[in-house]
């Protein structure tokens, strides 16, 4: 470990300004998820920090102005807590690197959403504007904090916005600072933005935000309100760089969810739809879907482990391609496509894997199935074939396989991608596809059929419940099947006594 001392003015304990930090300041570090709160609002938690810069020029006093640049309209804030390092620092451990610290102060980590698309990750267009990054108003110093005892909360226009302590951190600051020494050496000045929790969401010129970090110990130990005003800017993008330009998922990143960017909400298979589903059987809706013109849905030549159960549930895939050694080697072993994919299930999934058919290798065996069970997936859905067959089967989990195998993925597959489009027996399934399995197969509805789909295949099968009852009694197919004009009034006058005879007396029908 290697510190070295801080400058004359700083070791000498005279205290300095915000300006004077931003003056000094060589470079911004940001961390890109670090509260379990945002981690679930984003749908990922990253097993590591992972960062980005942003330039010194980012940094601003409160009370100045932040303009939303002209031709964008995805300016979200971020309220975070932001450590300022006091002495110039390499290779620190985790239990000396808080030591590194010379103040703790409020942050607003401001990004421009329609600016992401060519950024690639480095988020240096969209979060590296001047006056992205204000901090300040009052310096808290480190020696009378604990880091793990810190709220931050954020106020739009004196709504409160975001409320967030460090119990919530997925990586201590300590190990934030420890990590980042280990390659980069920390100098007097630089900030460390720490992440900002659950409710950051888009603001507009006319906004205002207010950001405060105080101890959850002692509330006299508080930075006071950062501020920032957002106006809006009148210079456009020129034409020699990217345009702004946002997708949906930038949207609702920006916002914070979907609902808030005034999109359609995201669909749910509720256990409602579930029950709907799981009442009718897989040739009811195909032939559904098949009215809808959707014939292509059906994963086909597969044997299921359970043919007396129902399988429902959404999608989410793995794609393995073709056995070649070196990708192999490359990809194949260690903590691969295929155990990411299965480690990641949650409850009511179903995993789809394209096995391109191939049914000379395993794509699952028992421990990976087992595996899926207890993540709670309902099902396992892969062309390829299975290995362990017996102790697949055996499991409550239902898989739909290609036949089983002895031998290990490596002879045929290498394990690629997850949750992407795939294909599986001859149908293409995307993620959050939902599925539907039984012993006559497995069929896959466009999430924004199901309902529809789940109605009229109810309606359906009481129909033919109703010709079956009239068939096994003696009535001719001819004009019962499919039902004419007098067959499909005496099916509704039967539906109406049935009716009135389960409607309670007194009641209303």
């Amino acid at each position: 470990m290697t510190i070295e001392p801080d400058s004359a003015k700083v070791s000498t304990g005279v205290a300095i300004s915000v300006a004077e930090v931003i003056e000094r300041s060589r470079k911004v570090i940001a961390v890109h998820l670090n509260y379990r709160s945002r981690a679930a609002q984003r749908g990922r938690f990253p097993g590591h920090p992972s960062y980005f810069l942003k330039p010194p020029t980012s940094l601003a006093l409160s009370g100045r102005p932040v303009e939303r640049p002209a031709g964008t309209r995805l300016l979200a804030f971020e309220g975070e807590i932001a450590l300022v390092i006091g002495r110039r620092t390499r290779r620190v451990s985790p239990e000396n690197s808080w030591d590194c610290v010379q103040f703790v102060c409020a942050a607003n980590d401001l990004g421009v959403y329609d600016l992401r698309t060519v950024d690639k990750g480095s988020n240096l267009r969209s979060k590296g504007g001047d006056g992205f990054t204000p901090i300040g108003p009052q310096l808290l110093s480190a020696r009378g904090i604990d880091p793990a005892r810190l709220r931050v909360r954020t106020w739009v226009n004196g709504r409160l916005a975001q409320d967030g302590d460090t119990s919530d951190l997925l990586f201590p600051f300590t190990q934030l600072i420890a990590d980042l020494s280990q390659l980069i050496t920390l100098e007097a000045g630089d900030v460390i933005l720490t992440g900002t929790p659950a409710g950051s969401s888009v603001v507009a010129p006319g906004d205002t935000v207010e950001v405060q970090v105080d101890s959850v110990e002692d509330p006299r130990l508080s930075t006071g309100r950062l501020c920032t005003s957002v106006v809006a800017g009148t210079d456009a993008f020129a034409d020699f760089g990217a345009q702004p330009d946002a997708d949906e998922a930038q949207i609702v990143d920006a916002w914070g969810s979907r609902v808030a960017a005034g999109l359609e909400p995201e669909f749910v298979l509720t256990e409602s739809l579930k029950a709907k589903l799981a009442s009718v059987g897989t040739a009811t809706l195909s032939a559904q879907l098949r009215k809808r013109g959707l014939n292509a849905v059906t994963i086909d030549g597969l044997t299921p482990t359970h043919p007396d159960k129902r399988m429902v549930g959404r999608a989410r895939t793995l794609r393995f391609v073709p056995l070649r050694e070196d990708l192999f080697k490359a990809r194949g072993g260690g903590y691969n496509a295929q155990k990411r994919a299965f480690d990641s299930l949650e409850p009511g999934d179903v995993l789809v894997i394209e096995g391109r058919g191939e049914k000379g290798s395993g794509t699952v065996g028992d421990i990976l199935a087992l595996r899926a069970q207890v993540r709670g997936a309902v099902g396992i859905v892969t062309d390829g074939g299975v290995r362990d067959v017996a102790a697949v089967s055996a499991l409550d989990i239902c898989t739909f396989h290609g036949g089983p195998h002895p031998a290990v993925l490596g002879r045929r597959h290498v394990p690629w991608d997850v949750d992407i489009a795939v294909a599986c027996g001859g149908a293409t399934v995307e993620p959050g596809d939902v599925l539907v399995g039984d012993a006559d197969g497995v069929v896959v509805i466009p999430p924004g059929l199901a309902e529809d789909i789940a109605d009229s295949a109810i309606a359906q099968e009481t129909e033919e419940q109703y010709i079956a009852d009239r068939v096994a009694e003696g009535a001719a197919l001819e004009g019962l099947y499919p039902m004419n004009d007098s067959a499909r009034a005496d099916y509704e006058q039967s539906r109406r006594g049935r009716h009135a005879d389960t409607t309670p007396k007194g009641s209303t029908p």
